[in-house]
C-alpha cells in the first residue's frame, strides 16, 4: 500500500473515530417548526372587561420554531412571530379598536416577537423559559413557567414535542396606556400552546 493510500486510510478512520464519540444528543437534530399549518398551535390572551368579566383573544397568525433536547436542556431555545392585526376577540368593532392606535396600532407594529436567552428546569417536564418580547414598538425581558405536554412518533412519520405556558404582561411596560381604565385592565395573561414536528 503507498504512503498515501495509507495516509487517506488513517485520516478516514480517525473521522469515522471522532464522530462516534459524538454523544447522540448532540447527534441528533433537536429543532422542531411550529404546527400552524395543522392548527395545533395557539397564542391567546385574556384581560379583565372593568372588573366585571374577561375578555378572551387569540392571535390567528404566526410562525416560529423551537429546540428542544431531554439530555441538553439548557439549549433549549424558542423563537415566535405574531402578526398582531390577526387579533381575534370575536367581536368586530372591538378588535377594530384594539388595533388601532388607542391600543396596539398594528398599522405602525404589525409584528410582536419572542425570542428567548435561557432556560431553566424546575422539574420533571417544567422550566422557565427567558426571553426578550417585543410588543408595540417595546422590547422587554419576561419569564414564562413552561410544561412540556408531550412527545413522541405521530401517525404520518413525525416526531412531535408539545409545550404550554403563559406569563402575565403589565401594557404599561409596552407603551400602552390603559391609565383611563380599571387598574384590573393594566395587566394582561398570555398563554401559548405549541406543538412542533421536529425537522
Amino acid at each position: 500500500m503507498s504512503k498515501q493510500k495509507a495516509f487517506k486510510k488513517s485520516v478516514f478512520a480517525s473521522a469515522i473515530a471522532a464522530a462516534a464519540l459524538v454523544p447522540l444528543s448532540q447527534a441528533q437534530a433537536a429543532d422542531y417548526q411550529i404546527d400552524t399549518e395543522g392548527q395545533h398551535a395557539f397564542v391567546q390572551f385574556k384581560i379583565s372587561h372593568l372588573g366585571f368579566s374577561y375578555i378572551l383573544g387569540s392571535f390567528e397568525e404566526f410562525d416560529g420554531q423551537f429546540s428542544y433536547d431531554p439530555e441538553d436542556l439548557d439549549a433549549s431555545s424558542a423563537e415566535i412571530e405574531v402578526q398582531v392585526d390577526s387579533l381575534s376577540s370575536n367581536h368586530a368593532e372591538r378588535d377594530r379598536h384594539i388595533l388601532s392606535d388607542d391600543f396596539l396600532n398594528a398599522s405602525e407594529f404589525p409584528t410582536a416577537t419572542f425570542t428567548s436567552t435561557a432556560f431553566e428546569s424546575t422539574g420533571d417536564n417544567e422550566g422557565v423559559l427567558t426571553g426578550e418580547l417585543t410588543l408595540h414598538g417595546e422590547t422587554q425581558e419576561i419569564e414564562m413557567p413552561v410544561t412540556l405536554l408531550g412527545e413522541g412518533d405521530d401517525p404520518w412519520g413525525n416526531y412531535r414535542a408539545g409545550f404550554e405556558g403563559s406569563t402575565t404582561l403589565t401594557l404599561g411596560d409596552y407603551g400602552i396606556d390603559m391609565s383611563d381604565f380599571p387598574e384590573s385592565m393594566h395587566e394582561l395573561e398570555l398563554y401559548v400552546t405549541f406543538e412542533g414536528i421536529r425537522q
